[in-house]
Order: structure tokens, then C-alpha cells, then sequence
């Protein structure tokens, strides 16, 4: 390899993670939506999982579409940076997934609940590839209140749902000072900017 090719290799930086957690009604989807076609670069981990697969979805696109007995030995094999029962059907993110696309220079965001979040906190402490390169954010209403109103407003769901929804969301609310950085979405265009100049200083740290 010559000195220019040598310089162009180490010129390509490592990738980060960006863990988003934040209830449901914050605003989290609409952020990283908006946020991600200026920002670039960014690409969704592909997650491992035992239900069937919908109409239109493609193994390994849209997830990677395993058996219960491989689920089982990949979580024995600690491949999994989280992982989850829901419904009868586990969910997994590999690790490998995230690992490979950070070495290539190219940044991963996972939308993930604080659970989620903490089981990946575990795997930082033994990975100080994943320490370096996960940022944990967390998206917030303004207030419980508007908050409330967002999920009222949705007309989508029961009187069940929404308080159960609430409910979950104040002890999300109670863990936000866990993560490396919060965003309060009061305004969806501010909070958008917002995100978008943190991932901006992120990159430039790395």
C-alpha cells in the first residue's frame, strides 16, 4: 500500500450508534425521520427475529427471519447487544450488525426502549469498541401534559392504551438523566435542528 492509499485508510473515521429511547407521543420517529435525509450516512440495524415475515418484507432487509432454536443459541453465544421477548416472538439486534458498519465509517441508529437501552449499556462495559461509539439520546415531551394531549390527539387508540401508554411513559420520563444527552421536543422543527447539529458534533469527536 502507498502513502496515499495508507492516508485515505486512515482517513475513514468510525462510525457511531445512536440509541434514541423517549415515550411514545415525544415525537422520536418524526425527529430522526426529518432529521436523517440532511444528516446522511445513517443506517437502521437490522434485527434478528422468530415471527413469520409480513407480506412485502425481505429477510435481511427488514429483518433477519430465524428459528426460536437459533435465536437461542445466538443469545447463548451473547451475539446480541439486546434482545426481546414480545408476543411470543424475540427480537435481537446482533452485534456483529452494529460493529461491521461502524468500522466502515458509517453510523447506526437504533429506535429502542430504555430496557433496550440498558441491556446495550451492559454490553459497552465489555466491549470498548461499543463503549466508544454508542450515544444514548433521549427525546422528551415538554410536559406529561402535552404529552397526554399528543396521544389524546392521535385518535388511534383506546382509553386503555393511552393510559397504559402514560403510565409507561412516566417511568421512561423518571430515566432520562441515564442518557448522554437529551432533546425536549417543544417544537418539532427546533427539536429536528436540534438533533441534527448533536449527530454533526458526534461525528466530528470520533
Amino acid at each position: 500500500m502507498n502513502q496515499s492509499s495508507s492516508d485515505a485508510a486512515s482517513a475513514v473515521r468510525s462510525g457511531i450508534v445512536l440509541i434514541l429511547s423517549g415515550p411514545s407521543g415525544s415525537g422520536k420517529s418524526t425527529i430522526y425521520r426529518k432529521a436523517i435525509p440532511e444528516l446522511g450516512n445513517i443506517e437502521f440495524s437490522v434485527s434478528c427475529t422468530t415471527r413469520a415475515p409480513r407480506p412485502g418484507e425481505t429477510d435481511g432487509k427488514d429483518y433477519y427471519f430465524i428459528s426460536k432454536e437459533r435465536f437461542l443459541q445466538l443469545k447463548s453465544e451473547q451475539a446480541f447487544v439486546e434482545s426481546a421477548d414480545v408476543h411470543g416472538n424475540c427480537y435481537g439486534t446482533l452485534k456483529s450488525e452494529l460493529l461491521t458498519r461502524i468500522s466502515r465509517g458509517i453510523d447506526v441508529l437504533l429506535d429502542i426502549d430504555v430496557q433496550g437501552a440498558d441491556q446495550i449499556r451492559s454490553q459497552c462495559a465489555l466491549s470498548p469498541e461499543l463503549c466508544k461509539a454508542c450515544k444514548f439520546i433521549f427525546i422528551a415531551p415538554p410536559s406529561m401534559e402535552e404529552l397526554e394531549r399528543r396521544l389524546r390527539s392521535r385518535g388511534t387508540e383506546t382509553e386503555d392504551v393511552i393510559l397504559r401508554r402514560l403510565a409507561n411513559a412516566a417511568g421512561e420520563m423518571a430515566r432520562k438523566d441515564d442518557y448522554d444527552f437529551s432533546i425536549v421536543n417543544n417544537d418539532l422543527e427546533c427539536a429536528v435542528s436540534e438533533f441534527i447539529s448533536l449527530v454533526r458534533t458526534l461525528r466530528e469527536c470520533v
